[in-house]
């Protein structure tokens, strides 16, 4: 019995040593790259980066910090009605079948290589469309890749609202379209954010579909919809870094480092908006 016990105390210390091992090598990794970022990004930014636009290897970020925003917001505005309403629709109206085959092709399109949703919309919008390289086209590509992320957060969310909530709002007489808008909705609302904070994330980082798509342009967006490539700073850091210059480097370092800061302070922001309402609305229902 002693030798048990011992052997089982020995295994629980192994695995929690393990584990913290674990946990200090990825914080480790993590803290190296956000430093590295940090330390060699912060000595690149000056004051002109934005206000002034890529010239060739050199000059400044505005037009890739505009394209960027640009692409992203306009992807969130794709991404948001056809992500959250198809788990709307799955998880509250769907029938079982439907249900089960949409959930497998949201389950498909999370392992599709973000360069082949680029090299497919290449072909179908920039050559047989003709619309060009243009912001519609990098836009879209970004929604595609953010689709499953937002889909799936949102079907998660809306289905762990529980039922003893939703049988108490309809006993007393609140119609369907109430119960969901008062219910429903407030309680999955921080479930679905997060998921789109995440496909937010991704979006920011994505450069292979982007090349296909919104192509490159020094200039500032025209906020033409086709046949107007966009400038974005994934391209700034793939790009300029493999050119022999200081000063493609110097920009190529200044790119991550706002693309860094970026994701930090939207992650954030965003996490903080979040739990507040979370709070007030599980506390008030």
């Amino acid at each position: 019995m002693v030798s048990r016990v011992t052997r089982n105390v020995a295994i629980s210390r192994f695995w929690w040593v393990l584990c913290i091992a674990s946990l200090v090598g990825a914080l480790l990794v993590l803290l190296s790259l956000f430093g590295f970022v940090f330390v060699r990004g912060i000595a690149a930014i000056r004051p002109d980066i934005f206000v002034t636009v890529t010239q060739g290897i050199a000059g400044g970020l505005a037009n890739a910090i505009a394209g960027t925003l640009l692409l992203v917001t306009l992807a969130v505005a794709l991404v948001v009605p056809v992500g959250i309403g198809a788990a709307i629709w799955v998880t509250q109206f769907a029938p079982d079948r439907l249900r089960i085959v949409v959930r497998l092709s949201i389950d498909v399109l999370f392992g599709v290589p973000s360069i082949v949703v680029g090299y497919f919309l290449y072909v179908a919008l920039v050559e047989t469309a003709g619309w060009g390289f243009s912001l519609v086209a990098g836009s879209l590509a970004l929604a595609i890749i953010m689709l499953p992320y937002v889909y799936r957060a949102a079907d998660l969310a809306f289905s762990a609202v529980p039922r003893d909530l939703v049988e108490a709002s309809v006993a007393l007489g609140a119609r369907p379209l109430t119960t969901f808008l008062r219910v429903a909705f407030p309680w999955a609302l921080p479930g679905t954010l997060t998921g789109l904070l995440i496909g937010v994330g991704i979006a920011l980082g994505e450069t292979a579909p982007l090349i296909y798509t919104a192509g490159w342009s020094n200039y500032m967006p025209t906020l033409a919809p086709t046949h107007s490539p966009v400038g974005y700073l994934t391209y700034v850091v793939w790009t300029f870094i493999n050119e022999p210059f200081k000063e493609s480097h110097q920009l190529a370092y200044a790119a991550a480092f706002l693309l860094m800061i970026g994701i930090f302070v939207t992650n954030f922001v965003a996490r903080a908006a979040v739990e507040y309402w979370a709070s007030r609305t599980r506390s008030h229902p």
